[in-house]
């Protein structure tokens, strides 16, 4: 159980994610896990994701390889990047992408929101891939962190690292499985 949450304001990005993990009834919180970051960074790119933890070491690990495709400006170079991972993640990884019946595609499994000097994206577990305008969240607190971010996006004085901040807070507020304290980065825009 995660939240994650990127933001679009004022000619910079910014993306938070809280940091307990959550294993059925129990909870392992940042006072008890040294390596409880949910983001990474690669080639200039903060990465936060959803979903099970060995997915955070197997994109790190993957993305740490030589000449590994890895291109995160435009949705299609983001398509083309988790396409290529998918398949490296079920060959090498033993990633089990079984889909349901009703699945049209395999699943990769988590969800993934990017922030970076081109914009803010997210990554569904399906490789749909979309750019956001303004905000957006993934995890089982995302329905409080759209919320919170809805609720002052358009407040002048707040950044966008305060109002990702902000989102991750309400979701440890309200939801079981997101944890404080939380990790975030900012990043000024190429083209604001």
């Amino acid at each position: 159980m995660t939240t994650i949450a990127v933001v679009r304001k004022n000619g910079y990005v910014a993306i938070a994610a809280d940091t307990m993990t959550k294993w059925g009834s129990g909870k392992e919180t940042a006072d008890y896990v040294v390596n409880h970051h949910k983001t990474f960074k690669v080639r200039g790119t903060v990465i936060a994701i959803t979903g099970n933890t060995t997915f955070k070491a197997m994109l790190a690990d993957y993305f740490a390889r030589p000449k590994v495709y890895a291109r995160f400006d435009t949705v299609h170079n983001i398509f083309k990047t988790w396409q290529t991972m998918h398949e490296v993640l079920k060959d090498e990884y033993f990633l089990n992408a079984g889909a349901g019946s009703d699945d049209a595609v395999e699943s990769t499994r988590m969800d993934a929101l990017l922030a970076n000097a081109h914009g803010i994206f997210g990554v569904a577990a399906h490789r749909t891939v979309q750019e956001f305008s303004k905000y957006y969240a993934f995890g089982s607190g995302a329905d409080y962190a759209m919320g919170a971010m809805y609720s002052v996006y358009h407040d002048k004085p707040r950044g966008a690292e305060d109002i990702a901040r902000l989102a991750v807070e309400a979701a440890a507020e309200f939801n079981d499985g997101t944890g404080l304290p939380l990790t975030s980065h900012r990043i000024k825009l190429l083209y604001p």
